[in-house]
């Protein structure tokens, strides 16, 4: 900007000044960031980046457990009609939508298969039991639910439970499932205590026996049930049901 300040006397000319405008801040240039600077937005992009790739990780994983699930699902019944020693992936495939490819991909061998459709089954059961254990309000409501419903899964589904048992007796040979079948058993144990525990607490006194020795007692009589109902006894389903609600005052006496 030019601005004239003064004009002498007797000249013609005027002694003007130049003053320079300060560049706006808009203007100026950006300083040049620092190495920690730097260094922490490297840092930030980074994270961002192993966020994004740990979210895809998880979905994937997810997807993969989903579709072993459905193929457990389309594999139980030919598992629960052959038994452990009569059924190959092939077996499977042949039975299934699936192709034996398909089977393979997602299962390494047939044990991978057996444990994992057992253990998503079993997984459902221990849950169909908890419903008595937060509804019932005095022991012989209890007692008497929990001798029903055992009758009830049996009739239901006894092939499914005959698989179970055979894969069981079949983990006393293979020990490359029998980890699997033990932590079933250990969650089937643990349904077993919360019931008898529930009962006891009901009745204000405390369990007699272990909660191994629980376990034992109630499955020896599904098991012993079990065979009679798939050996035709019309009655089996009837003595459980009895049997279970003789026994559970006897693993909880109240004097």
């Amino acid at each position: 900007m030019i601005v004239p300040l003064w004009k002498p006397q007797g000249t013609g000319r005027a002694i003007v000044t130049t003053t320079v405008e300060k560049p706006s801040e808009a203007g100026k240039k950006a300083a040049p960031s620092s190495p920690d600077q730097q260094s922490d937005s490297a840092k930030r992009s980074d994270s961002a980046k192993r966020s994004n790739a740990d979210k895809v990780s998880r979905r994937q994983v997810d997807k993969f457990s989903e579709r072993r699930d459905q193929l457990a699902e389309a594999a139980l019944q030919t598992l629960a009609e052959l038994g452990y020693a009569r059924t190959s992936l092939r077996e499977i495939a042949q039975n299934s939508e699936f192709s034996h490819g398909v089977l393979h991909y997602y299962f390494s061998d047939k044990v991978d298969l057996i444990t994992h459709c057992v253990r998503h089954y079993k997984a459902r059961c221990v849950t169909r039991y908890d419903g008595i254990v937060a509804t019932a309000k005095t022991p012989e409501e209890l007692k008497t639910g929990f001798g029903a419903l055992l009758a009830e899964t049996m009739i239901e589904q006894p092939t499914m439970h005959r698989l179970w048992y055979d894969l069981r007796a079949q983990s006393m040979f293979e020990e490359s499932f029998r980890a699997d079948v033990a932590a079933i058993d250990e969650s089937l144990e643990n349904m077993i205590w919360r019931i008898v525990s529930r009962y006891a607490e009901l009745l204000d006194v405390e369990a007699s026996v272990t909660s191994a020795a629980m376990y034992a007692i109630f499955d020896g009589l599904f098991q012993q049930s079990l065979l009679r109902h798939l050996s035709g006894d019309q009655t089996a389903a009837n003595y459980l049901s009895v049997s279970v609600q003789q026994m559970l005052p006897l693993v909880v006496p109240t004097s």
